[in-house]
Parts: structure tokens; sequence; C-alpha cells
């Protein structure tokens, strides 16, 4: 699969005492259009599975080229990632948005989980979606890459 390309994602949400939560994803999938609906694979006993399972919320944020840094930040284990990134907190959920890092954001509720293996499943009821545009980056190869096109171009 470290041949597959993919899109560059980071989930966020927050625990009880709203400390942020969240880390980078490409393992995201639409899974229905009625009613539109995401999912995420999270590993079990990641502080951000945690934080949406207690949170019952997520937030995806769909990286364009330009949030590569974003993405490296939040693969790593470095305890305090929001403090080195800009974000704020999306409209309806009030959950970490990546406004400046991200061509599109998705607020998701918690519809349905399931545990396989080493990650839990977790699929999202889409509340609310914002689009600004922009080239998405994409990981493959084990490397970043950037379409040549925009999305929506010809």
């Amino acid at each position: 699969m470290s041949s597959w390309f993919t899109g560059v994602a980071i989930v966020t949400s927050a625990d009880a005492d709203d400390r942020p939560h969240g880390l980078t994803c490409t393992s995201l999938s639409s899974v229905a259009l009625d009613p539109p609906t995401l999912l995420v694979c999270l590993q079990v006993g990641s502080g951000t599975l945690a934080a949406i399972q207690e949170r019952r919320a997520f937030v995806v944020n769909l990286l364009h080229n330009s949030g590569q840094a974003a993405a490296e930040r939040f693969a790593s284990p470095e305890p305090d990632r929001f403090a080195h990134v800009r974000w704020r907190p999306a409209p309806l959920t009030g959950l970490p948005w990546f406004a400046h890092d991200a061509f599109a954001m998705a607020e998701c509720q918690v519809a349905d989980s399931a545990i396989v293996g080493d990650h839990v499943i977790i699929c999202g009821t889409v509340e609310n979606v914002v689009t600004d545009g922009g080239r998405p980056l994409l990981y493959g190869a084990r490397a970043f890459h950037t379409p040549y096109l925009s999305i929506g171009a010809s």
C-alpha cells in the first residue's frame, strides 16, 4: 500500500476539557451520499481517537499543496502540535479547522464505529462543509506530491 497515492487530511477533535487533538490521516473515504458520510481509520490508543469517541464529533481537514508542513507536524510524536500551526474553531462544532492549510473542511458527527485489528473505523455524518479550492496534497511512494491541475480545472 505504500505505493498507493491518496489525499492527505488532518483529523481533529477536542476532549471534554476542550484540549485540541489531531493527527495526519491518509485512511479516509467517502462512504455514502445520503446522508453524506465519511470514514476515517485511527489507531487504537490514539489521543485523537479518544477525543473523537468522547466528543462524538470530528473535523476532516483536506490539505492543499501548501499544507505539507502541517501534515508532517501532525504525523510526528510532538506533544503540542497545535502551538505551531494556524487554526480556528470550525463554524458548527468549534473543533479545530486548519483554514490556512486546508482546501476543504468537513464537520462530522460520529454515526458508527468498528474495531478492525489495531485500528478503529469511525463513520461520521457530514454536518457542514467549507471549500476554498486549490490543489490537494497527495501522499504515495513514501513522499508528498501535488497534482498539476486544481480541482475543477479543465
